[in-house]
């Protein structure tokens, strides 16, 4: 019988050795650097979810001939999955003749809910985008379910009347688009306001709304923040 070689018998030689540990370096970089991402990839994927609200909430308004509002969960910092990270669509209540129903709204449809840190951004979201001015209203909700009636604060919103208009932009006869802005970060026990991270400065993403309803992207952070890497949204 043939004796095994001494190549065989052998191994690996330090040069395979040497790129196999390579070959694992660069993986873990890889994987690295997916994990430092994964904020960026909440904001990308929420955006095109959060245009459906808005699409939903016209649509709604003009459907039923009635006021529709997007809400943004501003009302209880001490609950981490809804602050700052729910919105969903009310609209206001009729009745028989059609007339609207004072402080009476329904709930449309489900609540989306950001993706793990990914919250929507008070610092930059104005009624005003273009000259940054203006904070968005409030208001509080009840009568909806033990879910959604405010315990606090209330929750912010955007309203859209019978005709699809964007009221929130409406400035007198002249229309401002107001802007929805999200950013990636985290929010510490105790903190209010969520922080960007050290590789996320910049991880900000939104869009306009304009007076018919349609919504235009940012195409990229200085659109929202200029020049700047804040450190608190």
């Amino acid at each position: 019988m043939k004796r095994p070689s001494e190549r065989s018998r052998a191994g690996f030689t330090l040069v395979e050795l040497l790129v196999v540990i390579l070959i694992i370096t660069v993986l873990l970089t890889i994987g690295a650097a997916g994990f430092r991402n994964a904020g960026g990839k909440g904001v990308s994927t929420a955006l095109p979810s959060a245009e459906a609200i808005f699409d939903e909430a016209r649509s709604v308004a003009v459907g039923k001939g009635t006021l529709s509002r997007v809400l943004i969960d501003v009302d209880d910092p001490s609950s981490e999955g809804n602050y700052l990270r729910r919105m969903f669509v009310i609209y206001q209540a009729t009745d028989d003749n059609g007339e609207p129903i004072p402080n009476s709204w329904v709930l449309s449809g489900k609540a989306y809910i950001f993706p793990p840190k990914t919250y929507f951004s008070r610092e930059f979201s104005k009624k005003n985008h273009k000259a940054q001015s203006g904070s968005l209203d409030t208001m509080t909700l009840s009568g909806v379910s033990g879910m959604y009636n405010s315990k606090k604060t209330g929750y912010l919103y955007y309203e859209f009347n019978a005709e699809g208009i964007c009221t929130t932009g409406l400035n007198g006869d002249e229309y401002d688009a107001p802007s929805f802005v999200i950013a990636g970060g985290a929010r510490g026990r105790g903190e209010d306001t969520p922080r960007t991270t050290s590789d996320g400065r910049r991880d900000f993403g939104g869009f306009v709304i304009w007076r018919n309803g349609a919504t235009s992207v940012f195409r990229n952070p200085t659109q929202i923040i200029g020049a700047d890497s804040p450190t608190n949204f």
